[in-house]
């Protein structure tokens, strides 16, 4: 499980962020913080992977906090969710670490989106962390996080970028063919919604697909990520 801090000057809206994030498989919140004090003293107490962190907050801003966590040995990843979206503070979010920058207001898809994308990435830098990478695999891991920018390409109608990158995230994480019950077990989707986006993916050569013939002799279809290389 992904651990995440919800850091939000307004509860309710901490509260909606909270909800949105233990809708995501894969992710729970173990804490929320109103002001940096608040954040910084739960980091502290317990660690975790990833903050959620607004950069309005009552006592100093977001960005002060990371700093403040840097300073302090405090690793975790941060994913900027904040209303300011000035060219200056963007640019300093990226400048102190930020992974993502999601602008408020935006809905469950928008932040389910950007979190797959953020466990796609943890997946990949999984393993020793002395292993060298290739510039392949050095490619796809920056490429993880700016997909999640990016709208997929030409989709049918019906069908949408952040499902599809969810869907794409499960059989990547997995690693080997799943079918549709498995996808729309792991997703929270319904059975025949994620053969609709499976399907499609297979049309479009993102997925391709195997057979696996059963006691009955039907078989039953799975898909799988193609080979890279």
């Amino acid at each position: 499980m992904i651990d995440v801090l919800v850091v939000d000057d307004d509860f309710r809206v901490a509260e909606v962020h909270a909800a949105y994030v233990a809708k995501v498989p894969g992710f729970r919140v173990t804490g929320k913080a109103h002001s940096a004090a608040e954040a910084l003293a739960a980091l502290e107490r317990r660690p975790v992977d990833l903050v959620l962190l607004d950069h309005h907050l009552p006592d100093e801003t977001g960005l002060v906090l990371v700093r403040r966590m840097r300073e302090a040995g405090i690793s975790c990843d941060v994913m900027m969710v904040t209303a300011a979206r000035d060219v200056s503070t963007v640019h300093a979010a990226m400048q102190h670490g930020a992974l993502q920058y999601l602008v408020k207001p935006f809905t469950f898809a928008g932040l389910r989106e950007k979190l797959v994308a953020y466990a796609d990435l943890r997946h990949a830098l999984a393993g020793p962390a002395a292993r060298e990478a290739c510039q392949d695999e050095v490619d796809r891991m920056f490429a993880t996080m700016r997909s999640a920018a990016s709208p997929v390409a030409t989709l049918p109608k019906g069908h949408s970028a952040p499902t599809t990158d969810l869907v794409l995230g499960v059989l990547r994480r997995a690693g080997r063919p799943l079918s549709a019950q498995e996808v729309a077990e792991q997703t929270g989707l319904s059975r025949s919604t994620a053969q609709r986006y499976l399907k499609q993916l297979e049309r479009d050569s993102r997925l391709r697909l195997s057979l696996r013939y059963g006691d009955t002799g039907r078989p039953e279809h799975r898909y799988v990520l193609p080979a890279r290389g």
